[in-house]
């Protein structure tokens, strides 16, 4: 799949897909739309110590990136699992600017460590953040993985209008059932189709505020 790289307005690069006509994040700020969506709404919403997470398209790796700052700033262990059809060329993610963001050295390496990661295996990042990134088409249920139970979801693929096999009543079910319970699961799309399906699904959904540039975005618990 064919990229551009675009800076948004928060100065944080994203990506461009011509033949989708769309953007990896929102052109009003990469960084701090994965923030508002993902690690505020979804990864803090949770008490727990040891977390799970399940991200539907890796992309960028910038969700995953976020939360592994996060992860190190609280001390929380953290086992990331994402799941991505179209992996990002290395070349690509190297001249994305999120390390960037972050002045210690040290830390910032991790992002490209996230990128080199092996795919189809876990890698250990640090001692409190394992990855395991899965190339897979998530368009398809049957294909996702059945064995683990995720305690936070990131759904964030691309746009129902540009991909609506990415957004199915069976795909929302399965997510459901790979939940634990008080799972909570963030979109950055608030359609009231995706709503409705959440809702079949099982979870109890919330409209919350969304990020500059978006009136709101979606949370689901399983409760």
């Amino acid at each position: 799949m064919q990229t551009q790289i675009i800076i948004t307005e928060d100065g944080s690069h994203s990506l461009f897909v011509p033949q989708l006509d769309e953007h990896y994040h929102s052109t009003h700020g990469a960084i701090q739309e994965s923030h508002h969506v993902y690690i505020d709404a979804g990864f803090c919403a949770s008490t727990l110590q040891q977390i799970n997470v399940l991200e539907i398209g890796f992309g960028t790796g910038l969700n995953a990136f976020l939360t592994l700052l996060e992860s190190l700033k609280t001390n929380l262990t953290v086992h990331y699992t994402s799941l991505e059809l179209y992996p990002l060329d290395i070349e690509v993610a190297k001249q994305l600017n999120y390390a960037e963001q972050v002045t210690n050295k040290t830390i910032a390496s991790l992002f490209m460590d996230l990128h080199n990661a092996q795919w189809n295996q876990p890698t250990e990042i640090t001692p409190n953040f394992t990855l395991h990134k899965i190339e897979l088409d998530f368009s398809k249920p049957n294909n996702l993985i059945s064995s683990k139970q995720f305690d936070v979801i990131y759904f964030d693929a691309f746009a129902p209008e540009k991909q609506p096999e990415m957004w199915s009543q069976a795909i929302f079910d399965k997510l459901y059932a790979l939940s634990n319970s008080n799972a909570i699961i963030t979109t950055y799309c608030a359609k009231g189709a995706v709503r409705r399906m959440l809702q079949s699904a099982g979870f109890t959904v919330e409209r919350l505020p969304g990020p500059i540039g978006k009136r709101e975005i979606l949370r689901g618990r399983k409760e």
